[in-house]
């Protein structure tokens, strides 16, 4: 950063993110730098930007700003530069700048709950090249409200392969780590041990066996027909639309004659979850059934299995709402993951940005209109 750069407008601590950025371009392909491309890229996202024309408009738009923290030695790139730029860096080395971002600024409560999902970006499919939508399994801090970390699902796997990478990447220890029953795997659920956190698995039919057990168990504990075993209870009620959901939790000790208990590292108890919505005369029940690490508290249990679910509401309908995630086409080469990475890193900034009461939707228009607020969702 040139020394006569304004202290004040300084985002070194933002650049620093992408400082161990590797450049994909050969020599004479760089005449714009690389950090002011992603800065800029990440800037105009932040203020409503969907792709690289998008980012071309803001950067000619705003290139006053931008001249006092960047470079900028041959003026704004082009569209054709944000696209071709994008679509060859390297993705795992991308993620790493988002997650070298979580390691300077975020530091987890105790007992957080991280929740890890998949997410389809249904707009990277290419059907005249055969390619499949890409699929994004993201670690989400609950309390925080931020992406932790991210992978892209390898072509022709499943988000089991994605799970342990995305663990691999975070410090997880003192969490509780929940995961959708997809990742009910006994590796996931040693891993997450070795890593020094718990586990909250939800449990359906891919352990068919196992689940039948699980439900027997917990039935009888629910009717009262146990005795020697440790029981926690805990009830939720909420009400909107005229729509009230009445959430009853049970856990008790993981029983001894739970087939295969031994394999799956840890397991300390079970849980059941009893979810009735109620609207007019009409009533449907739903019963969920997890496998757990926690010792048995029911409160404990029911906020983990209710978090999960933050990262569907907080995290995945916000870049689909809000970004257009799912809209977007943009594809080429590795494009489309690096585009998920900024909005992700986008959506973390404008969440920590705390003067801004109101929605992520009005962040974004206010920091296209004030650059000042803008500089300080940046900075945040």
């Amino acid at each position: 950063m040139s020394p006569e750069k304004s202290s004040e407008l300084s985002l070194e601590t933002l650049i620093e993110c992408f400082a161990d950025l590797p450049d994909p371009r050969i020599d004479r392909c760089k005449r714009h730098k690389l950090i002011d491309i992603v800065v800029i890229g990440l800037c105009a996202i932040i203020c409503g930007a969907e792709g690289p024309t998008d980012m071309e408009t803001f950067g000619e738009t705003k290139a006053e700003w931008l001249k006092q923290f960047l470079e900028l030695p041959f003026g704004i790139p082009s569209h054709d530069t944000f696209g071709r730029v994008l679509s060859v860096i390297a993705p795992a080395q991308f993620e790493r700048c988002l997650l070298n971002w979580v390691n300077k600024h975020v530091k987890l409560p105790g007992r957080e709950v991280v929740a890890l999902d998949g997410k389809t970006l249904r707009g990277s499919h290419d059907r005249a090249q055969e390619q499949d939508a890409i699929e994004i399994v993201s670690a989400w801090a609950v309390s925080e409200r931020l992406t932790l970390g991210q992978v892209k699902v390898a072509e022709g796997s499943n988000e089991i392969t994605a799970v342990p990478e995305v663990l691999r990447q975070l410090n997880i220890e003192g969490c509780i780590v929940t995961v959708d029953a997809l990742n009910c795997q006994k590796a996931i659920a040693a891993q997450i041990r070795q890593q020094k956190a718990d586990y909250v698995l939800a449990l359906k039919d891919n352990h068919k066996t196992l689940r039948a057990e699980v439900a027997e168990f917990l039935t009888s504990v629910r009717e009262d027909r146990t005795w020697n075993f440790e029981i926690g209870t805990h009830q939720t009620t909420d009400g909107e639309h005229g729509r009230i959901e009445t959430r009853r939790y049970w856990q008790a000790t993981a029983p001894d004659h739970l087939s295969e208990k031994a394999a799956w590292c840890d397991l300390a108890s079970v849980g059941m979850v009893e979810a009735t919505r109620e609207w007019g005369d009409q009533q449907t029940t739903d019963i969920r059934y997890y496998l757990s690490s926690l010792p048995v508290n029911g409160q404990e249990f029911g906020r983990a299995v209710r978090s999960h679910w933050g990262i569907e509401n907080a995290c995945h309908w916000v870049l689909d709402v809000v970004f257009r995630e799912d809209a977007s086409r943009i594809r080429v080469g590795n494009a489309a993951e690096n585009m998920s990475t900024l909005r992700r890193l986008a959506l973390n900034l404008l969440r920590r940005e705390k003067s801004e009461k109101r929605g992520i939707h009005v962040k974004r228009l206010k920091a296209a209109l004030d650059e000042k607020y803008l500089l300080k969702v940046l900075r945040s």
